[in-house]
Parts: structure tokens; sequence; C-alpha cells
């Protein structure tokens, strides 16, 4: 990347974590926006204003129940370098709301560790420079070095696990069929955050 690209990016950056929120502040709009039977994003259609209200209920389980063992507290509250995990999201994306109550568990352990959230929609020139396999998916984390404003790693938008079963399917079948959206969404409520939280874990190296 030369450093034209690097400015580039920088600015783009600069300018969402500008708009961006914290963790409270999303689960307020989401909470509102159940409210209204309304979602965030471009479109707003009944089947994403319901998944919207799906997912309300999902982060308002795993706020109340994920857990880390004491060895993964540790390793996280050691963790010394300032920076911002900046995460692209919509509230009617299935996997998102699995994820993000995770990094908040994890983002408050630690005071250097800045948690904002911005809207995929609103942000096209970030998402379009973080995509996923050339697709706009998400959640996506950007791990950010505030002293150097450097970008040092991303996650997302699936932990490792459920991106290699993903990719399984999708090789042997072509394509997502709505029994293995199913499926994911009980090896999520299986797993409880864990292998999300590994993968946080690995990014703080």
């Amino acid at each position: 990347m030369d450093v034209l690209d690097k400015l580039m990016i920088n600015d783009i950056i600069k300018d969402s974590l500008n708009n961006s929120i914290s963790y409270n502040e999303y689960r307020d709009l989401v909470v509102n926006l159940v409210a209204e039977n309304s979602t965030t994003g471009n479109e707003k259609t009944e089947a994403l204003a319901n998944y919207t209200m799906l997912n309300d209920r999902r982060m308002k389980r795993w706020d109340k129940t994920v857990k880390l063992s004491e060895e993964t507290k540790t390793a996280i509250e050691s963790y010394n370098k300032k920076v911002t995990w900046l995460v692209i999201t919509e509230s009617w994306c299935g996997d998102a709301a699995h994820i993000m109550p995770v990094i908040h568990k994890v983002a408050e352990l630690n005071d250097n560790i800045d948690y904002r959230i911005v809207l995929r929609d609103g942000n096209d020139a970030l998402m379009n420079e973080f995509l996923t396999n050339g697709g706009r998916a998400i959640p996506k984390l950007i791990m950010i070095d505030k002293s150097s404003n450097e970008v040092v790693n991303t996650f997302g938008p699936r932990p490792t696990v459920a991106t290699d079963m993903v990719n399984d399917y999708k090789a042997k079948h072509g394509k997502l069929t709505p029994e293995f959206k199913e499926d994911l969404q009980r090896w999520y409520n299986k797993d409880k955050g864990q292998s999300t939280i590994q993968d946080l874990v690995k990014l703080l190296g």
C-alpha cells in the first residue's frame, strides 16, 4: 500500500469515527427502532424490521449471559496498547447480534480498548475498504492503533469456527440455505460467544 492509499484510508476512518457511537448508544438505537417497527440501513422492509426485533432480544440475552474465564480476563486486562475497535454493522444482521455484545464484554475489561460503532449503509467508503471476499459482509471490526492511526488487524464477519462452517457448506452446496442459517444460529447459541472471545484475544496478541 502506498503513502497516498494510507492517507486516504486514514481520512476515511477518521470521518467514520467522527460519526461513530458507543455500544450503549447503539443498543438504545436498536430499542427505539423496535418500538417504531423499523430498522437501520437503506432498506426499510417488514422483514428487516422483524430481524431487528429478533436481534434486540438476542443482544439482551447475550448482554446478560456472556461469560469469560479468569484466564481470558487476565489476558485482556494485561493488554497495554491504546486501540480503537471500530465495528461496521446494521441492526438487522443476525451474525452481528451474536457478536457485538461479546465485543462489548471484552472491550469493557480494558480502558485501552475504545469500542465504536458505525452503520454500514451510511459509511460506504469505509465498508469498501474492508470487504470480505469482495462482499460487504458485516459485522466487521477494524482494529486501529491510536498512537499511529494504523490499521493493525481486522475481525469478522464471523468467528473463525463459524467462517469455516460457512465456507465448507458453500463449497459443498454452492450457497447457504435457510436450513443452514438456522443451524448457524443454533451453533451461536451453543457456543455462547466463546469462539468470538478467542478470536478477539488473538487480535490483542
